[in-house]
């Protein structure tokens, strides 16, 4: 399969090393695409004998099937409908970009009429399964509480702004408690994993999140709890900081690029859509298969707009 990479850090470099291996079902990486020359893909490309490119149009042109989204929000907002508008499948793994409603309806629209499939990993978090299952019995809380230590949140202007000293802090510190939509967008490579909760659940506005630095951790700590008819579920995840990238998992890495949500893409192209808008909410049918796609019967009423599919890691 042809695949086009968006991004040059962390996650690209081990869809590489995989695809280097030979554990990505025979993925043949035709471009690694930069807004710039001065992009950290171009290094990266030289490194592993991949072209570069600068710009989705110069990415379109390399006829990839396939592009995996390892950049920004700003790279979804800036080259997400284009790709799936010429219908190439695309993986967004900065899904915090998704929180936007009016760019969620235009990828959706463009994925269902250009029947490209846009796909949403699970990231650093498990659990979407029983999640599902709570929301189609009724859900009436989920939260997520997203801890790390506070090498992580170095570098966020949401968190300078707010004019605390990372290097002393004596013990655990609130950065945000709020409303997953409104918190998701201050943190862009740090809480996509809230995202992908919101999606697969009740939603951005209805979802919690709670944001801290903690100097006492050493791996990214994540504390997800939900209720509802069928009881409580309380998860909690301790994944090991990437030692390259202190934001991000080796756990939510290796789940966005490693071989097992590869296969899942390539087994879906030729890609399915994301569920259309006119389906009802608890049940959306893919146009080319037919088959139901099971979505939070707690999703909103039909007229609004409906979540991109966010499938769990093995899905």
């Amino acid at each position: 399969m042809r695949v086009g990479l968006l991004g040059g850090g962390v996650i690209a470099r081990l869809f590489l090393e995989h695809a280097k291996r030979s554990e990505m079902d025979n993925a043949e990486v035709v471009a690694i695409a930069g807004r710039s020359e001065a992009s950290r893909g171009k290094a990266l490309a030289r490194e592993f004998a991949a072209p570069f490119v600068v710009g989705v149009k110069q990415l379109i042109a390399a006829r990839p099937e396939v592009v995996i989204e390892a950049a920004s929000h700003d790279a979804v907002r800036e080259c997400a409908e284009d790709l799936l508008s010429s219908g190439i499948a695309v993986v967004v793994l900065s899904g915090g970009a998704l929180c936007d409603d009016d760019l969620r309806a235009r990828l959706e629209r463009a994925a269902a009429k250009h029947r490209a499939l846009l796909y949403l990993p699970s990231g650093g978090i498990g659990g979407l399964d029983a999640l599902k299952a709570a929301c189609a019995a009724g859900v009436d809380e989920v939260s997520i509480a997203v801890t790390k230590p506070p090498a992580a949140w170095k570098g966020i202007p949401y968190v300078e702004r707010l004019k605390i000293d990372l290097e002393r802090l004596a013990g655990p510190v609130t950065l945000f408690e709020g409303r997953a939509r409104e918190g998701v967008p201050h943190f862009p490579a740090n809480v996509n994993i809230a995202a992908v909760l919101s999606l697969a659940g009740i939603g951005f506005d209805r979802t919690r999140l709670k944001v801290v630095a903690d100097p006492a951790l050493r791996f990214n700590t994540h504390f997800i709890t939900i209720k509802g008819r069928t009881g409580t579920m309380e998860l909690r995840f301790e994944s090991v900081p990437s030692p390259d990238n202190p934001k991000t998992a080796i756990t939510s890495s290796r789940s966005r690029a490693g071989p097992g949500p590869w296969s899942c893409v390539s087994r879906a192209c030729p890609p399915r859509t994301i569920p259309r808008r006119r389906c009802s909410p608890a049940t959306a049918r893919s146009p080319r298969s037919g088959n139901s796609i099971r979505r939070c019967a707690m999703a909103p009423k039909a007229g609004t707009r409906s979540p991109a599919q966010a499938l769990p890691q093995g899905r």
